[in-house]
């Protein structure tokens, strides 16, 4: 369980009302997934959301991020909904530890995040790109139940 404390130490983002809508239902359907789930959800409660508005400088559904870990090396990713996630092609679901860090996020801000073997990393972003609208649309069904039991 997270102390509600923490929220207030972490900076707000913003969202945009559809990434919003779809990702808040995308934690409910991966209840099973409580850590994952959680930690999504309390981030979209500190989300300023914002209806579609230019957000090409945040970090949204279908970002290209290019960031700086804390060991100082510079990667770049893709933010996916679970059902695309690729870590091979850099596709990163927005359920994992990093990608929940990333969302909403712009230039300059940084995120810890806390990895699946209990070890801290922090991570600061460098840019935030979107993607050509043929890759970053959201095929298939939009319900969150068939991203969670596609396997990803």
């Amino acid at each position: 369980m997270h102390n509600r404390t923490d929220i207030r130490l972490k900076p707000t983002i913003t969202i945009n009302a559809g990434d919003y809508k779809r990702l808040a239902e995308l934690a409910v359907a991966a209840a099973r997934l409580a850590v994952q789930s959680e930690a999504l959800l309390l981030k979209l409660d500190r989300g300023h959301v914002v209806v579609d508005s230019d957000l090409e400088n945040i970090v949204r559904m279908g970002s290209i991020v290019r960031y700086k870990t804390d060991t100082g090396d510079t990667r770049t990713i893709t933010l996916v909904f679970p059902r695309d996630a690729d870590i091979s092609a850099g596709k990163v679901s927005v359920l994992t530890p990093m990608g929940t860090a990333l969302l909403g996020l712009s230039a300059g801000q940084s995120a810890t995040w806390t990895d699946h073997n209990s070890r801290k990393h922090e991570l600061i972003v460098l840019s935030v790109g979107q993607a050509p609208p043929a890759s970053s649309t959201h095929r298939g069904s939009d319900h969150p139940r068939h991203a969670i039991l596609s396997g990803a």
